[in-house]
C-alpha cells in the first residue's frame, strides 16, 4: 500500500497508564485545529475509511461535551464521548474520552491532552492519552486502535491541507 501522507504517527507508551501519539502534518496548526474541532470537517476524517460517521457533536467550550458515533464496517455501532477541560485555540485541547462500548464506561474515562506546535508551516501534533489504569491503557492499545488512528490522521492531514 502506497503512503501518500507526509508522515505517519508514532505511538509510544511513556508510562503504564499512558499512550503518546505524535504526528507531523504538512499544514499550519490553525488549519489542523479547525479540522480537529469543526463537526463538518471531523466527519470527513474521523471514520478512517472504516464506516459511516452518524453523530458528530462538538460543544467547544470548557465544560462543553463532544460525542462521535459511527457504524463501523463489520463491527456495528461504536460511540465515544467526553468533556472539554481546557481549550487554548490552535495550541492545546484537554478533554476526557469515554468508549461507550464497555460497562461503567464513564468510570474508565481517559484524559486526552492534544498539543499543536508549528514550525515553518508544518504542525506537530501530540496526543497524550492518560488512562486511570494500566488495564485500560492496554485494552485501548489492544483494540486495534493504531491502524484506524493512522488512517484517520492521514485523512485529517488531507482535510487540513484542503482548507489552505
Amino acid at each position: 500500500m502506497a503512503v501518500t501522507s507526509s508522515g505517519t504517527a508514532t505511538v509510544t507508551l511513556p508510562t503504564d497508564e499512558q499512550i503518546l501519539i505524535t504526528r507531523e502534518f504538512d499544514a499550519p496548526r490553525h488549519l489542523v485545529w479547525k479540522a480537529w474541532t469543526t463537526p463538518e470537517l471531523v466527519k470527513r476524517w474521523w471514520h478512517a475509511n472504516r464506516g459511516e460517521m452518524t453523530v458528530c457533536e462538538i460543544d467547544l467550550r470548557v465544560g462543553g461535551t463532544w460525542r462521535y458515533v459511527m457504524v463501523a464496517d463489520g463491527f456495528g455501532e461504536v460511540g465515544f464521548h467526553g468533556e472539554f477541560r481546557e481549550i487554548v485555540p490552535n495550541e492545546r485541547l484537554v478533554s476526557t474520552e469515554v468508549y461507550e462500548g464497555i460497562p461503567d464506561a464513564d468510570e474508565h474515562a481517559a484524559v486526552d491532552i492534544l498539543t499543536l506546535t508549528e514550525v515553518d508551516g508544518r504542525t506537530t501534533m501530540t496526543i497524550l492519552v492518560e488512562h486511570p489504569t494500566k488495564e485500560g491503557r492496554d485494552a485501548h492499545i489492544n483494540s486495534g486502535m493504531e491502524d484506524g488512528m493512522q488512517d484517520a490522521m492521514d485523512l485529517l492531514e488531507q482535510v487540513a491541507v484542503s482548507l489552505g
